[in-house]
């Protein structure tokens, strides 16, 4: 008995993949189009070991045992020697079904490892099945898909290809990002004022567009023009010939401030227009550390809460991924144990609280005030809830799946909004990148979208020492 009878045509691949590509995308096995995959007995042997438990990984590995079960009661079981047809699960396709083959090892291969590949770890076992697939059918390329750069490495060192799992990427490169605003140019409104509109709307000022620069605008976008009359405005509707535009509230004006909070500079300026606006539902803002995202998004949180009473509560969460050794199992309430992965929550809300004078007594009570308004909860808990007028912080949202951001943004009912914070050049989720990860996917899905809105803050202002570090080190 073979391993699995394969074609030989020049057209199709031979994709064999690694556990890590399964757990991190269940679909994967219809990512492939129509080439095949292959997948080694002790890649199902891992499977096996990661289905118990609520994880997000187990969860992904049942979904996968039951889309291979699916394939296979659809085939017959005597497709497993053939190779079981993916096309009878046709709606996992990029855009149309795929049409290759999944083909399971069968028997044990006699392949000798290669020389200096000690042991019969997981990883070597895979890559000695690849090796002998790739002598066993010459005129086809046999090909490694893992997450692992070190499993890649060892392929590649001896004579192996192997390549990363690309189909999870939402973009080539991370610098595609729309920074959310275009600059725009001097000569603007000499190209632009034919056939210009505006008008004044409840105390907004809106004008109606056309030209060449409008076409590559979205709605949700900032303009801004620099000079001596610096003109700021937002998208808010775009056709086929013509967009809407509307000018902003300039809050680097303490007359305008937020709970005592001014921007410090334009991309700021362009946030906190987008988190006080009730307008916008969902807001993304990306930055490095110190750029003000934190401090304004609870800044806008607090004064629509207590001001205008326009939510219920603040709900702020994050994914409790360690930048160092965990700290163990923490006693307490599920608060309690969030509470020292909110360190950020207390050190802004500090700033915010503790104006110049007051008494300690009032200070107490007005921290003990705002932390019955702010709730602090646990990823683990979201699935299946609906929050209703409420203001949610989901905090360093680039260690995210794209799946788990899918989760918490569905929690969302009438009236609330959802703020994503991140900087994807910090992500400490294994097997997520910059360009694959779930804050990336929603900056990228959400463009465009009337009630959405995307800045990338780029400059710091949390110190000079925070400054200089950042540039140096």
């Amino acid at each position: 008995m073979s391993p699995a009878h394969v074609p030989h045509t020049h057209v199709n691949r031979l994709f064999v993949l690694d556990t890590n590509v399964l757990m991190h995308d269940p679909t994967a096995l219809f990512r492939f189009q129509e080439h095949d995959i292959f997948l080694p007995m002790v890649v199902l042997e891992e499977l096996d070991h990661s289905k118990k438990g609520v994880s997000e990984v187990a969860r992904n590995v049942r979904q996968v045992s039951r889309f291979m079960d699916d394939l296979i009661s659809a085939a017959g079981a005597d497709a497993i020697h053939s190779g079981v047809p993916l096309s009878s699960n046709p709606m996992f396709g990029n855009g149309k079904a795929p049409n290759g083959r999944l083909l399971f090892q069968t028997e044990a291969l006699d392949y000798p490892a290669p020389t200096g590949l000690p042991g019969d770890s997981p990883d070597n076992t895979i890559l000695t099945v690849a090796l002998s697939l790739r002598d066993k059918y010459p005129e086809r390329d046999v090909i490694l898909v893992s997450k692992d750069i070190n499993l890649r490495i060892k392929a590649t060192i001896v004579g192996l290809k192997a390549e990363d799992y690309f189909n999870d990427q939402v973009l080539d490169d991370a610098d595609l990002l729309p920074t959310g605003f275009h600059e725009l140019p001097s000569d603007f409104w000499e190209a632009h004022n034919k056939e210009m509109e505006s008008w004044k709307e409840h105390g907004h000022t809106f004008y109606k567009l056309f030209g060449p620069l409008t076409q590559e605008w979205l709605p949700g976008h900032f303009l801004a023009l620099p000079g001596d009359q610096p003109f700021q405005a937002i998208v808010r509707k775009k056709t086929f010939d013509h967009v809407i535009i509307e000018t902003i509230r300039d809050f680097t004006e303490p007359r305008h401030a937020v709970w005592g909070i001014t921007a410090r500079n334009r991309e700021q300026n362009f946030a906190l227009n987008l988190l006080m606006d009730p307008d916008i539902d969902f807001v993304t803002l990306l930055g490095a550390a110190g750029t003000g995202k934190t401090l304004l998004t609870l800044a806008a949180g607090l004064a629509q809460l207590l001001d205008e009473q326009l939510y219920k509560e603040i709900i702020m969460t994050r994914v409790t991924v360690p930048v160092g050794e965990d700290i163990g199992f923490l006693p307490g309430t599920e608060e309690e144990k969030m509470a020292p992965w909110m360190g950020a929550l207390m050190d802004n809300l500090e700033v915010l609280t503790q104006p110049s004078g007051g008494s300690k007594w009032g200070r107490s009570a007005t921290d003990e005030f705002l932390m019955s308004k702010i709730k602090i909860k646990s990823l683990n808990f979201m699935r299946g809830r609906t929050f209703l007028n409420r203001y949610i912080i989901i905090d360093e949202a680039q260690n995210l799946t794209p799946k788990q951001m899918k989760t918490l943004i569905t929690r969302a009912g009438p009236g609330t909004k959802v703020v994503c914070l991140g900087n994807i050049a910090q992500i400490d989720t294994p097997y997520l990148t910059e360009t694959s990860s779930g804050l990336t996917y929603v900056v990228d899905r959400f463009k465009g979208w009337e009630h959405g809105g995307h800045i990338t803050l780029q400059r710091g202002e949390r110190s000079r020492l925070a400054d200089y570090a950042s540039d140096h080190l």
